[in-house]
């Protein structure tokens, strides 16, 4: 090996490493804007993982009495529930009541992420969700983006108490953690040539593609854009072939990453999504 390729991998590498884990989580502790200076009406939420981690989110109340049902809702990777807001802010005037909440290291909860915790994670939420006032347990639906959506498949797949949930509706999912990671390497030119690798170095535990057929018989919507530059839609065909029925592919066209239900169409057709699967128990 030459001189100049050991003095690269000697600075270079620990950084590229870095790059690695952090392709899986991007958290923030700071909040950029709390739900009052949207005039959103919400509810500080603390409660504890199952390993004892304080977890912090908000809860929405639905602005019809008694709320159609309750969508428990897992963000992405970066931030936190602060900008993440933006996904789901709409949900109440529809009738919906929301909970959005904070992985470990994200926001105002305690600790650090990594892929066990947040399972975890997501199965105190769901059940503190579960015991809210208002909340009809029998009423719930899960709705994950991105990073939210693999860690809502896998625990929804191993989750033993199904009871009550309508169904789980994902935005810009993954097959998994080292597929994306690969591709996210190969993407800049410094790390193209160590994609494989590097890839190798992240966990292929918790994979998504081999959890998703473990959904149903709970209802299952895809949903995805052909123009995300961040998760490519292949990764939605692949999940929708490797899932069972009852499934639902949507593909968008001109929508980046997680943004396509910032219009107030695609807004309407999930809500009418929901209200079919409330009235017949699918979305026919």
């Amino acid at each position: 090996m030459s001189r100049a390729c050991r003095l690269f991998l000697f600075l270079f590498l620990p950084l590229l490493l870095n790059a690695c884990n952090g392709l899986i989580f991007q958290p923030e502790r700071k909040h950029y804007i709390e739900p009052a200076q949207l005039n959103i009406d919400a509810r500080d939420i603390h409660f504890r993982s199952s390993d004892g981690i304080d977890l912090h989110g908000w809860f929405l109340p639905a602005k019809t009495r008694p709320a159609h049902a309750s969508v428990l809702f897992l963000h992405g990777n970066a931030q936190n529930i602060s900008t993440h807001i933006a996904s789901v802010y709409w949900l109440p005037d529809a009738g919906f009541n929301v909970f959005l909440f904070d992985y470990r290291g994200y926001g105002y909860s305690e600790g650090s992420p990594d892929l066990e915790g947040v399972q975890r994670d997501f199965r105190a939420a769901l059940a503190r969700l579960r015991n809210m006032e208002g909340v009809d347990a029998k009423r719930i639906f899960i709705f994950g983006q991105s990073l939210g959506a693999a860690i809502a498949i896998t625990g929804l797949a191993d989750l033993p108490e199904r009871e009550g949930i309508q169904a789980l509706i994902t935005e810009g999912a993954f097959t998994g953690y080292r597929d994306i990671a690969r591709e996210a390497l190969a993407g800049f030119w410094l790390t193209w040539p160590f994609q494989w690798p590097l890839s190798f170095l992240i966990t292929d535990c918790c994979r998504p593609a081999d959890a998703i057929a473990g959904i149903s018989p709970i209802p299952l919507l895809i949903v995805h854009s052909r123009d995300d530059r961040i998760i490519p839609f292949h990764h939605a065909i692949d999940l929708y072939t490797a899932a069972r029925n009852p499934k639902r592919l949507w593909l968008f066209d001109g929508y980046p990453h997680i943004q396509i239900f910032r219009q107030p169409q695609n807004r309407q057709r999930l809500i009418d999504y929901m209200l079919r699967i409330l009235a017949k128990g699918n979305p026919e």
